[in-house]
């Protein structure tokens, strides 16, 4: 868009600013000085906004540019034009869509503040002028009076009335003026602007505007007023009464009028019976939130705009506001129903189900729908009878032919429990006459009693069911005497039970009169709101008419009001000491107080079955609980599927009652069928409800006693979750049952919601998962979903027919058990019918409390006792453990019983019966939990074992298993509690104390009493939790990681949600998409002692993977009680021995496939013990708990996020990814001279040669032998051939040597060894290293070699600065030697051996260790050697290192760091010595350690188990972050054997390390030393790996740059295929690449499995016809399957000797199409050798893909390959082509577009391209295509 050119002002522009810019200055000091003394007259909570000069003239609209989503519109009554809008005096801009008003308000609108304010006891008072402004409906009132009152601390009330003249003001019957002084301690302040007038209400505890009038001008005229809101959240709720077809308020400019009608409800907006101003605003997730009430009963609209505000614009009397403030909604609803009067309690019988129709016709009709009901066993109550009772549609009388018998049958119905509900309406007929007189109207008549015309005196004559009518004036008192007599002599006839008054809008069937009504402005005022059919004596009465209260203009609203209070009245007259029951169709502000009310005259849609849930939770914002709407519909047939559902939901309407209208089809529940499924439901459904009453008449109590909501909205009790805030089609009665019903046609699965709470099945009484997420409820036809919250106390009763019946049964409770597994809940009982039982305290109020295994019941209010010796007879318990040794102790004193316990062990469920808790009394229920043998967390894990007597020590129980593996000593008790639990947007934190306890110092080790809990969400997809002492620094794991600086996560995006629990401690962490709790640790057992810590967690499914370095014979953990151990330790792989590195991270699949990591950053020596639950305990001996947790959900993200905080692997150089050969035992350099020769004569790939500690003379780091004195040359010669070359260096060194040895002398200088952190000095081990000038007797047992001829080694400490600077001075001479240059050992990379670290003694050569606590610490891990303490083979535990800033610590914490620790420095000596990329082999590892170095499985054994170990193996490194990785090729230890070492030959040609290695003394094992067969075995698989070493070298990258694996197990892939799951004798490489090698003896088949994907023979390219299945291949000695993946592009190179050949010949592409014709690969490519070429751009890297025919290049990045760098482009394999013949060929290459030569196989449906002759690099291709015939 092109910018407008600055203005360039005129001269006299110029002079006309600075003058006013002048005036400006000179005003400011005096505006200042008039607002000083204006504020003076300020008063508490009351701030005032000076005027900032007042205007006398009327002058032009000031149009001021307002945001179009702020206007304020000036034309609501028509379509705004220009001329209206001049005429307004208002700013036309026409802009956006129409529902933005073009026409709005200008700053000349509106009111200033005349003076100061004025004080007064209650708040002050502030007269208003109306600013001069053209008039929008006349007759403005120029001088407004506003008088404002801090009624209470949360409740603040102003009003705006006509300062001259008294104006027509709401005459409630419960809010009256206000006489109390200002409250205190208010929660707002009140800030006045002056002009124009605006208010603003602020809570003072953030300082948030809440109410913010400023947005638009006040208007007061005598028939119009206006007052706009700005709001501070668009999260509204309320106003009514309408169809909102959600309960969230859509603020898209939407108007909404109110004024009682009698009309349908439907989807348009209109307005219906009821006048309900007010409304709730929730602000934030916080839960504040405020309410709004206009008392105000004139007909209005009030519009809401997506600003967001909220404009109320009245046609008569006062702007009388109330603003509430609270801390949640439910707070706010109750502050405002103490202004307005709470509900009444229900008669216990209006609870039970009601049943109803219009037109009956008959009694005898109505008598078979009540008797097929009754048969049907249906829990129902309540009957009503419509208007069709009546004689001729009369009030008070019942038809003497159709209804004959009536009063009997009222007595029937009592006689069997039930009652009688009648409809009234408020017309009364004026058909009397001598000869026929109708008593009602004849007495009224004589009272005058009717509401007048216009002239106050001459009864309105309307029409309606009677035909034509007089309308009582209930605001008359004479009225109110008159229809209490009315109804006491109609009851004596019929003895009615319940009175219902309908049609009381007040309706008419007329407009306004049958004569009428006058054209006065009453009737036709200069403003009529948004209203049905736009006139407001339309179906109902002049507005003229005079009423006791006032012109019918003012008071319509209140017809339905005041007559529900002259009800009330009539009941204390017809039942004097009862509550009866009283429902109505209009409403006003205080209604509840009186009535209930349904939700009007619906129909049989599922529309409306939808928009009941919404219109229900509105009125219980309204004071009006007791609602509900007409189940099935009233109008319209019901389909029984709509029926069937909407028995359902209406089962848990509070009011529930079915009706129908005149000549629809039966839809009682009987009428569908004795066997029918809407019959069965609906009685199931029926019978939950009346099993629930006593909870549901507990929250009437509280609705009634202190304001609460019944039918509760999700956000009132979820407010933090904004999820919830818009829920409209689900609901909670009270806190803890939450009710999903099924509001769609055909549907049987709901999209529901499930806050963040525990949750039980109600049926089944079974914990869901779900929690805080969005879910799939699987709800089938007969069903509705029911969950009970985890932390209530549900009061039930066995429910009966009837609620007479019901209350005379047993009572029971249901206990559902929060996370912290306590409940609490309570009920209030009276008996259910009489009048003021809570005003005059004649009730029990029972608080029902449960937590650590205890029920106590306590009475809070005791003046009711119940005739029926009611008593609680059985108790369910939902998720907890199996009780036993259930007490019970009436008044603190143990009483005998027997109680009988019923458990599920798979639901958690218990049912306890056989008990007598009677009504009334204190009790407590205690009850022991019997712990599942699954669930047992071992309390003796010691190494000494467990017995009953040391077990008891503990506090736990001695219980002896028949079942293998189960602890007999297990916890019961736990030993820390929770406090302080604080939730914030970045995480929690919590404290943890030790409990007082006899046991707490009975556990090894001193326990730390205070422990903090912090959990931080530093990424949507990564969370760390971490336990500590806040009060003493304890060690903590010195690797770095890559955490975020400030936490990234938010609210919205995070895949977690993270709870802190009790009873006993635990964390939960949940996964938000699916509800999956992937760590739960509230078990039993959490300890946290100084050398013991111990922590246990639920796991989510049995498939968990991970934890090293220990020899496992699965890739999955086999948790059927097993425990391993973890520290680093020089132990050949063995079963359950813990060997070189330390790896305590796992990752675990959830059941639906989801995948999560853990990592436990803690050296210390630990185990990990897995049970069957499943489950997972933790227990190491030192440090803190410091967990870190990774989402996924995909296997790989996994990987992707655990490398991407503890390092990417590293990126290794091409050559490294060659074959390479080792052995212990070469005799000197001749012989590895020799076989370099065989295997290049053999024409064997292969790249790398090592030598193995034989190289040095006597086994001493930086020396040369004298036997491989030739080494140096012969380096140089194979490197001149291309090779590279790896040499050994242990860390120990010697300190006994007689000659010179700069290495020891240097770094004693340095001070770069371990030390005895008491005197000072170094911890001497014996090692490799030989004392000098000896002769070794190899005869000699092991350990009298190492007593007699190993010298005393010392341990460099790599943490210490200055030994990495010593260590990279000792490599760099041992590369250059500048002593003898000629002995230089040009190595290529290192390897680092022995660094766990390994000793030959144990702890140090004599006198070995001093701390024995240290080195056989209280608890004692399983580790190999348990019984020898963990210095067994490595050094003392009390020895001291450095770390780099100088810290000293204890070798006890940082023993596993050893090898990680000497890596870093290794990695970058061998990058600063050599100047290239190099590589590092280090045996012992720890997070991180994939950073630097790869790793091999260690010092295996030849044996045929051993292959498939390996794949297990490398698939775990794989998972730790270690790419570069494999075993020992044929075995380290004893003789290989041919067949085994060929098939190891062929499976280790596909490791990323490829090596075959083996030791001393056993026989050679190398390619070359079999058979020529053998070496054709070698060379051709080996010829493969080659080929593939592109594909390798950029999967090698991608886990360099992203953290992918490269050896990637089948699940990383496939995840969704549960077999994959348990695959671990096949691996991939990368996305493609299947390998399924021969792992036994004597097979030449092998039996693969092939995941759900298309897949090519390797060699071949041909489709093999598999998926998804397991598939018996051929597998002669001489080959090994190789599959790849359809969809995927591998690229590849002809093979050569080596490396550096193979990287100069022919490029090509192996492309596999999957069932789509797609595909797609990746290509890097850089020198292979140099440092850091991705971070300096040195490097090419290209996408590939195929579609439509047609490969594609995509040069992502390229830097490397060029013209004169040419990667040459040879051959193009397309597999899976087709059948139809291809015939043509294309490459696009630098624009230039070739044909090349091809060839095609129809069967094999493999397509051939050769370009060698073709001279192309692969930088220049750009496609290619094919075409077929």
């Amino acid at each position: 868009m092109a910018r407008k050119k600055l203005k360039k002002f005129t001269t006299l522009e110029l002079m006309l600013s600075v003058l006013l810019l002048g005036v400006f200055i000179i005003t400011i000091p005096l505006f200042v000085l008039s607002a000083r003394d204006s504020l003076e007259s300020e008063g508490p909570g009351m701030t005032v906004t000076p005027d900032p000069g007042k205007s006398t003239t009327p002058g032009p609209a000031k149009c001021p540019v307002v945001n179009e989503l702020e206007r304020i519109n000036c034309i609501p009554d028509q379509s705004p034009t220009k001329a209206t809008c001049d005429q307004r005096g208002c700013c036309w801009k026409p802009q956006g869509t129409i529902s933005v008003p073009w026409c709005y308000y200008s700053k000349s609108h509106g009111y200033q503040v005349e003076g100061s304010l004025v004080n007064t006891h209650a708040g002050f008072t502030a007269q208003l002028k109306r600013l001069p402004s053209p008039s929008l409906f006349g007759n403005d009132v120029d001088n407004v009076l506003l008088t404002a009152e801090y009624q209470t601390s949360n409740r603040f009330h102003f009003k705006l009335t006509d300062q001259n003249q008294d104006r027509y003001e709401v005459p409630h019957e419960h809010v009256q003026p206000f006489k109390g002084n200002a409250a205190s301690s208010l929660t707002y302040k009140v800030e006045i602007s002056k002009q124009p007038f605006s208010i603003k209400v602020i809570r003072t505890s953030n300082n948030h505007v809440l109410f913010d009038s400023s947005i638009g001008p006040l208007l007061f005229a005598d028939q119009f007023l206006q007052l706009s809101i700005r709001l501070p959240s668009a999260n509204v709720y309320g106003l009514g009464e309408h169809v909102h077809q959600q309960y969230r308020h859509d603020m898209n400019w939407k108007t909404w009028p109110i004024f009682a009608r009698d009309t349908i409800p439907k989807g348009d907006g209109t307005n219906l019976y009821g006048a309900q101003t007010f409304f709730l605003c929730l602000e934030d997730a916080s839960g504040l939130s405020f309410g709004v009430f206009l008392m105000n009963s004139n007909a209005m609209e009030v519009s809401l705009q997506p600003t967001p505000a909220v404009t109320y614009r009245t046609t008569g009397g006062i702007l009388d506001f109330y603003v509430f403030l609270g801390n949640t909604p439910e707070q706010v609803v109750q502050e405002y129903q103490e202004l307005i009067g709470r509900p009444a309690l229900p008669s216990y019988w209006a609870l039970g189900f009601h049943l109803s129709r219009y037109d009956y016709g008959t009694l005898g009709n109505m008598k078979e729908v009540m008797e097929r009901n009754r048969a049907a066993q249906l829990p129902y109550d309540v009957q009503h009878a419509d208007i069709d009772y009546m004689h001729e549609r009369k009030d008070f009388t019942y038809d003497p032919v159709n209804f004959k018998g009536f009063p009997e049958f009222v007595k029937e119905l009592h006689s069997n429990g039930q009652k009688l509900v009648i409809i009234v309406d408020p017309a009364i007929s004026n058909n009397s006459s001598p000869s026929n007189p109708y008593g009602p109207y004849d007495r009224g008549s004589d009272m005058k009693i009717w509401v007048n015309a216009s002239d106050g005196v001459t009864p309105l004559i309307g029409e309606v069911w009677p035909g034509k009518t007089v309308f009582p004036d209930y605001t008359d008192p004479k009225c109110t005497a008159w229809w209490a007599n009315e109804c006491e002599l109609f009851h004596n006839q019929v003895e009615f039970d319940g009175i219902w008054i309908d049609m009381n809008e007040v309706s008419n069937f007329v407009d306004g009169s049958v004569s009428g009504c006058s054209t006065s402005n009453l009737n036709y005022p200069p403003f009529t709101p948004r209203i049905l059919d736009g006139y407001l004596f339309c179906k109902s009465l002049c507005m003229d008419a005079v009423q006791h209260w006032g012109k019918q203009y003012d008071v319509h609203n209140l017809y339905g009001y005041s007559m529900a209070i002259a009800t009330a009245e009539a009941v204390k007259t017809v039942f004097p000491n009862k509550r009866s029951f009283i429902l109505t169709r209009s409403t006003f502000a205080g209604s509840g107080k009186f009535a209930a009310h349904w939700l009007g005259d619906n129909a049989a849609t599922w529309n409306d079955l939808r928009w009941s849930i919404p219109g229900m939770l509105e009125f219980n914002l309204f004071g009006i609980p007791m609602v509900g709407s007409d189940i099935c519909g009233f109008t319209l047939d019901a389909p029984e599927e709509l029926c069937r559902r909407w028995m359902q939901l209406g089962a848990f309407y509070p009011f529930s009652r079915n009706h129908n209208g005149q000549g629809y089809k039966a839809q009682d529940p009987a009428s569908f069928g004795a066997d029918s499924l809407l019959l069965n439901s609906s009685r199931h459904y029926l019978t939950i409800r009346y099993a629930l009453l006593p909870y549901l008449y507990t929250l009437f109590y509280r609705a009634h006693s202190q304001g609460d909501t019944v039918a509760r909205p999700l956000l009132h009790e979820f407010y933090e979750d904004s999820n919830t805030w818009d829920v409209h089609q689900q609901f909670l009665w009270g806190p803890g049952l939450l009710i999903t019903p099924v509001l769609a046609e055909g549907a049987e699965r709901v999209t529901a919601y499930v806050p963040d709470a525990v949750w039980y099945d109600y049926e089944t009484g079974g914990r869901v998962k779900w929690r805080k997420q969005k879910v799939e409820m699987e709800i089938p036809g007969d069903k509705i979903g029911l969950h009970l919250r985890g932390g209530c106390v549900f009061p039930t009763q066995q429910p009966a027919t009837t609620t007479v019946a019901s209350r005379r049964n047993p009572l029971g409770l249901i206990i559902a058990l929060d996370d912290n597994k306590e409940a609490k809940g309570e009920l209030f009982w009276d008996d259910g019918e009489t009048k003021d039982t809570v005003a005059n305290k004649v009730y029990l109020l029972c608080e029902f409390s449960v937590t650590q295994n205890r029920l106590d019941v306590k009475i809070l209010q005791s003046t009711y006792t119940d005739p029926n010796n009611l008593a609680f007879k059985e108790i369910k318990i939902l998720g907890t453990q199996e009780p036993t040794n259930v007490t019970v102790k009436h008044n603190g004193v143990e009483i005998q019983v027997s109680p009988n316990v019923t458990y599920d062990s798979n639901l958690q469920v218990a049912l306890i019966t056989e008990i007598d808790l009677v009504l009334g009394g204190i009790y407590t229920v205690e009850w022991d939990v019997k712990i599942r043998d699954a669930e047992k967390i071992d309390c003796y894990p010691d190494e000494n074992g467990a017995s009953a007597e040391n077990c008891t020590a503990r506090g736990c129980v001695w219980e002896v298993s028949g079942s293998p593996g189960v602890p007999s000593c297990y916890f019961l008790n736990d030993l820390y509690s929770v406090s302080d639990v604080q939730y914030d947007l970045h995480g929690t934190t919590a404290v943890l104390s030790l409990k007082s306890s006899p046991y707490a110092y009975s556990l090894p080790s001193v326990p730390v009493n205070s422990l903090r809990l912090n959990v931080t969400y530093h990424k949507d997809n990564m969370l760390q939790f971490k336990i500590y002492d806040p009060n003493n620094n304890r060690y903590e794991v010195p690797v770095p990681l890559n955490i975020p600086r400030v936490p990234s996560s938010t609210s919205e995006s995070r895949l977690y949600d993270v709870l802190i629990k009790k009873n006993p401690f635990g964390i939960e962490i949940r996964r938000k998409s699916t509800g999956t709790v992937i760590w739960d640790s509230q078990l039993l057992g959490f300890t946290f002692n100084d050398m013991f810590i111990r922590i246990s967690t639920r796991l989510p499914s049995q498939y968990l993977y991970g934890f090293g370095e220990t020899e496992h014979t699965a890739f999955r953990r086999d948790l059927n009680w097993n425990t391993w151990g973890m520290f680093s330790r020089d132990q050949p792989p063995g079963y359950k021995k813990n060997s070189y590195g330390v790896h305590p991270y796992y990752m675990a699949l959830e059941e639906d496939g989801n995948a999560h990591g853990v990592l436990l950053l803690n050296s210390n020596a630990m185990d990990v013990t897995f049970q069957p639950l499943p489950a997972l305990t933790y227990r190491t001996t030192g440090g803190i708990l410091d967990f870190y947790v990774f989402l996924g959900p995909t296997p790989e993200l996994v990987t992707q996020q655990y490398t991407e905080l503890i390092g990417r692997p590293v990126m290794v150089p091409y050559w490294s990814l060659g074959f390479q050969l080792c052995r212990y035992g070469y005799k000197n350099d001749a012989e590895i001279g020799s076989l370099y020769d065989e295997m290049v004569a053999a024409q064997i790939p292969y790249d790398v040669q090592y030598a193995d500690i034989d190289y040095l003379e006597r086994q001493l780091d930086f020396t040369l032998s004298p036997k491989f004195e030739g080494l140096p040359a012969l380096i140089a010669r194979m490197k001149a051939d291309g090779m590279r070359v790896i040499l050994i260096l242990d860390p120990a060194i010697s300190g006994n040597e007689t000659k010179p040895y700069p290495p020891f002398t240097r770094g004693v200088e340095d001070d770069v060894f371990i030390k005895d952190p008491n005197d000072g000095s170094i911890v001497w081990g014996k090692v490799w290293p030989d004392f000098p000038d000896i002769v070794i007797n190899s005869s000699l047992d092991w350990e009298s070699q190492v007593e007699q001829y190993r010298a005393y080694v010392a341990f460099p400490d790599f943490f210490r600065n200055s030994t990495i600077t010593w260590w990279k001075r000792e490599l760099r001479e041992m590369y250059t030697n500048p002593r003898d240059p000629e002995k230089s050992l040009k190595f290529d990379g290192l390897w680092i051996d022995m660094n766990e670290p390994a000793s030959f003694v144990s702890g140090a050569v004599p006198p070995g260790c001093k701390d024995a606590y240290l080195n056989h610490p209280p608890y004692m891990p399983y580790l190999e050697s348990r019984d020898r303490g963990l210095s067994s083979k490595t050094l003392c535990m009390e020895s001291q290192q450095l770390l780099p800033d100088g810290s000293p610590v204890r070798h006890y914490d940082v023993h596993s760091l050893y090898g990680w620790a000497q890596t870093r420095p290794t990695y970058e000596a061998v990058q600063e010595v050599t100047g290239q990329r190099g590589i590092v082999i280090t045996r012992s590892t720890f997070p991180s350690s994939g950073r630097w170095g790869g790793h091999w499985l260690g010092d295996n054994t030849a044996a045929w188990d051993q292959l498939k170990k390996s794949i297990i193996g490398m698939m775990e490194f794989s998972l730790f972050g270690i790419s570069f990785t494999g075993a020992d090729i044929c075995g380290f230890f004893q003789d290989a054997e041919y067949e085994m070492c060929a098939r190891w030959m062929q499976l280790g040609a596909f490791y990323p390390f490829s090596r075959n290695h083996n030791s001393i003394g056993a026989r050679r094992q190398d390619p070359v030393s079999w058979n020529s067969t053998f070496v054709t075995i070698s060379r051709s698989v080996l010829q493969t790996r080659y080929a593939l070493l592109p594909y390798l070298y950029t999967l090698m990258h991608r886990a360099n740059t992203e953290g992918s694996t490269v050896v990637r197990p089948l699940l990383h892939e496939f995840v969704s295929d549960q077999v994959t799951w348990d695959v671990d004798s096949q691996f991939l490489l990368g996305p493609a690449f299947l390998v399924s090698p021969v792992l036994e003896p004597n097979a030449r088949n092998v039996t693969a499995y092939f995941p759900r994907a298309r897949w090519y023979d390797y060699y071949t390219g041909v489709d093999i016809q598999a998926r998804g299945e397991w598939k018996s291949l051929p597998a002669p000695l001489d080959h090994i399957n190789l599959h790849v993946r359809g969809g995927y592009i591998l690229p590849w190179q002809e093979p050569a000797q080596n490396t550096h050949l193979s990287r100069q010949k022919f490029t090509g592409f192996k492309v596999a199409l999957d069932d789509e014709g797609t595909a797609e690969g990746w290509l890097f490519w850089d020198d292979g050798q140099s440092i850091d070429t991705y971070g300096k751009g040195l490097y090419y890297l290209a996408h590939f893909s195929v579609s439509q025919n047609t490969m594609h290049s995509h040069v992502i990045f390229n830097k490397y390959i060029s013209d004169t760098n040419p990667l040459k482009l040879g051959y193009i394999e397309i597999w899976g082509v087709g059948s139809v013949s291809v015939s043509s060929v294309s490459i696009s290459v630098s624009g230039v577009v070739i044909t090349p030569t091809f060839s095609y196989n129809s069967t094999t449906q493999v397509l051939n391209i050769d370009v060698t002759s073709r001279n192309l690099s692969l930088h220049n291709f750009t496609s290619l295509t094919w075409r077929a015939l």
